[in-house]
């Protein structure tokens, strides 16, 4: 392990630490698959054809946010509902990404801004477990998330061909698949009682939110809630 002059762990941006990325995130690739066979027959339900979901998935590439689109989609599209949800949704990569920044702020700024694209919630877990443990592999966040791109376009494509045969996803136990990822890589992110509270008050405010607020206003608050009592837990 490298250091920097200030004593901290060194950051590279090397293809061994994509590649290490790349094997490392396979598991969840694979997971996030299944879901992208829902966001395909979801896609293809709502009138998209099968290249207009790929060409979605290939360039939005995220998950959450282009199920919200395509369940809103309508002849005329809601513009305004559909880019304001979005953007609630996605409000949380602000909050991921200022929790990168103590590695990525030490790559060419090239790097670190072009691994952003790759960055969603799967990623930036294993990501900042990566980082965490001192392995300082800039460029893992960029394995991680080519492996999850590729089986993301690859089950859009194979939900929205067999979209119309499929039906409701529920029925196969398909809408839970996203919610267990999360879970297992909550488990791999767990340090101990000491960051129970955090945890528990995301969760709490997330509840709360989800009765009390309209839309998907539940992640953001339940996120910005949970950081915050992290913040003072730290700084203590």
């Amino acid at each position: 392990m490298t250091s920097d002059t200030d004593g901290r762990t060194a950051v590279t941006f090397s293809a061994a630490g994509a590649r290490a990325g790349f094997r490392r995130c396979l598991p969840v690739a694979a997971g996030v698959g299944a879901y992208g066979l829902v966001f395909g027959v979801v896609a293809r339900q709502s009138g998209l054809s099968v290249a207009e979901a790929a060409l979605m998935s290939a360039t939005v590439f995220a998950g959450a946010a282009q199920l919200i689109a395509v369940e809103l989609w309508a002849d005329p599209i809601p513009v305004a509902a559909v880019l304001t949800t979005t953007v609630v949704v996605n409000a949380r990569y602000v909050l991921m990404g200022a929790a990168l920044r103590p590695w990525f702020a030490r790559l060419r700024p090239s790097h670190s801004y072009g691994s952003v694209f790759f960055l969603i919630d799967e990623t930036w877990a294993v990501t900042m477990g990566e980082l965490s443990e001192g392995r300082g592999q800039g460029a893992f966040l960029v394995g991680s998330g080519v492996a999850v791109w590729l089986f993301w376009v690859a089950a859009t494509v194979a939900g929205a061909s067999v979209g119309a045969a499929v039906g409701e996803p529920s029925r196969y136990g398909l809408d839970f698949v996203l919610p267990a990822i999360f879970i297992a890589i909550a488990v791999g992110l767990w340090e101990g009682k000491s960051t129970l509270l955090p945890w528990v008050v995301a969760f709490a405010v997330a509840i709360v939110a989800a009765g009390a607020l309209p839309g998907r206003w539940y992640i953001l608050a339940g996120g910005v809630a949970g950081s915050l009592v992290e913040v003072i837990r730290v700084g203590r």
